[in-house]
């Protein structure tokens, strides 16, 4: 029931998941049930999203009173226990791939072993968990998998300091990618250390910074013949690829549902990590060629990225998936990456960096290098995608149209000459309405050209768009560590921190900028090769087709030379 309400104090949003609001502006509630502190509503702009409970009061019509939810304060206060469980603000989007596939019957794959833990919805950006799962905040309950509540000798800082009552705050907002992801438990020293850790992946100075260490045995993968299948005597259809990774030269077979598990494992595991996304999904003309076809070759740049990628190429579920041809096997297999317990903040805990030593403020200048950077591509990708793709619709239908209209006026030409039979020239007519057959046979090659050049750009250019928007959550996470390592420095030199836990705080800081870096560079080295290979592909696949659309010109030209 929308209740209305009265902003106490200005409040300025931060994000796009909320809403800013003025002193004394009127508002409307959706519930006066505060979520961790925050409201959802609207403001009298028409904006809807979250803002603290604390700034505003709900107005009571009925008894003429007010009333005030102190569930939050500017400067932070104690929390509730119940989790978001509301329905979410409209207005906030969530990127992942949790939508059911085209077969909701997973018979070859062990129904009864999928994860009860992780409620079907649909994550945040690169697979930060959406504010309507259970999520285990620092200091609230912890009913996650891979996230348990630990004794306190367990915690990575000591406790004994007679200070820690003085600790960082944490974020007022519960819903921001920071705390989502986990990040901010990591920082803070609040995520649980394993007594073994069975994987580890390392960060080296390279000649361009940071870098991921090199996969040790690196190897390629193929996606090739897609083929209709179909169970239940025909009931069910569904299309599966051959993948014949390298390192084994072993074929196994997969459905596109099976490369959607993949893909949400790879999105829960690795937070700061851009993982690929996939194709998307299409609800009906599943089977149809043109869409297989465009599935395959988007499928197959994705796999590109997955097995050069030095940190995801080693990721034993992806190995799992690549490789594993016995059904038990596989559903045990699949069973353990479900269980994995080193995902999300815990995947931070198995990288290891360099010991040299790099400023911070060094650190955040490059990001925001990066962050503007990224930016500028994110929109010339965008640019181009429009561009390319209404070139596409050009070819297909416009072009071909204009060239067929030529060619049809050649031909009225040439049968306008033969009406006059004493003076008409027959080699003169042939020759004009050949030409004519050749503009529209130009017209048909123009329609036919996308296929060798501009949806090869179109799938490049899909898939960058992916990584691109996956940047700036990955972003948010770097920036939050930052403000906690200046806030517990600031608390260290005001004498209500130890300097200890201000330190470790700022090691904890640099796991975080430092996978960030090695993230970039490696994204910068793809990037390189890949526009290198998608401009020469579209240079020589355009110089092919107007050699082919000259040598019809040039033959067609020939058949003048002898009137």
């Amino acid at each position: 029931m929308a209740l209305k309400a009265r902003a106490l104090y200005n409040f300025q949003s931060e994000n796009k998941e909320e809403i800013s609001i003025q002193e004394n502006e009127e508002l409307v509630i959706f519930s006066e049930n505060s979520l961790d502190g925050w409201l959802q509503g609207q403001n009298s702009r028409g904006e809807t999203g979250l803002f603290p409970a604390s700034y505003v009061e709900i107005l009571r019509s009925r008894s003429g009173s007010s009333y005030t939810d102190c569930s939050s304060s500017p400067a932070g206060s104690p929390r509730h226990d119940s989790f978001y469980t509301a329905t979410p603000n409209p207005s906030i989007s969530y990127q992942g791939s949790f939508e059911d596939d085209e077969d909701d019957d997973w018979d070859d794959w062990d129904d009864a072993c999928t994860v009860v833990e992780e409620p079907r919805s649909a994550p945040g950006t690169n697979g930060h968990p959406s504010p309507n799962l259970q999520y285990p905040t620092a200091y609230g309950h912890h009913q996650h998998t891979g996230y348990r509540p630990k004794p306190a000798l367990e915690r990575q800082d000591s406790m004994s300091s007679s200070k820690r009552g003085s600790v960082v705050g944490r974020n007022l907002n519960r819903f921001s990618c920071f705390v989502r992801s986990g990040v901010e438990a990591f920082i803070l020293g609040d995520v649980p250390l394993m007594s073994k850790i069975a994987e580890v992946y390392c960060i080296e100075m390279g000649s361009k910074g940071p870098q991921w260490r090199a996969n040790p045995h690196p190897f390629i993968c193929s996606v090739e013949d897609p083929t209709k299948q179909t169970k239940f005597k025909g009931i069910k259809s569904y299309i599966s690829y051959k993948l014949t990774p390298s390192n084994i030269n072993s074929p196994v077979y997969r459905r596109y549902k099976h490369f959607d598990w993949l893909y949400n494992r790879l999105l829960h595991k690795f937070t700061v990590i851009s993982v690929p996304h996939l194709p998307e999904k299409q609800a009906t003309g599943r089977f149809e060629e043109d869409f297989i076809e465009k599935r395959k070759r988007r499928l197959i740049l994705w796999m590109d990225h997955m097995t050069s990628h030095p940190v995801l190429s080693q990721y034993e579920g992806f190995q799992h998936f690549l490789c594993c041809r016995d059904e038990k096997q596989w559903k045990l297999g699949k069973r353990r990456a479900e269980k994995d317990e080193m995902v999300g903040a815990s995947f931070l805990l198995t990288i290891q960096i360099p010991t040299e030593h790099q400023d911070l403020q060094d650190v955040e200048d490059r990001v925001d290098t990066f962050k503007a950077f990224s930016k500028k591509m994110e929109d010339s990708v965008l640019q181009l995608t429009n561009v390319a793709s209404e070139l596409v619709r050009k070819h297909v239908g416009g072009f071909r149209k204009e060239f067929q209209k030529l060619g049809n006026a050649f031909q009225a030409i040439s049968h306008s000459f033969y009406m006059d039979p004493p003076y008409s020239s027959d080699a003169l007519n042939n020759a004009i309405s050949h030409t004519g057959k050749t503009y529209e046979t130009v017209g048909e090659m123009f329609a036919e050209q996308p296929n060798n050049d501009l949806f090869l750009m179109l799938d490049t250019l899909s898939l960058y768009q992916g990584l691109l928007s996956n940047f700036p959550d990955i972003i948010h996470l770097q920036k939050g560590a930052f403000a906690k390592v200046k806030e517990s420095q600031r608390m260290s030199d005001e004498g209500r921190m130890d300097q200890e836990e201000a330190d470790g705080i700022r090691k904890r800081c640099r796991v975080v900028g430092f996978a960030l870096q090695a993230e970039m560079n490696h994204f910068h080295e793809r990037r390189v090769a890949d526009f290198k290979r998608m401009m020469q592909s579209y240079l020589k696949q355009q110089i092919i087709f107007y050699q082919r659309v000259s040598q019809q010109l040039e033959k067609t030209l020939r058949m003048y030379d002898n009137l």
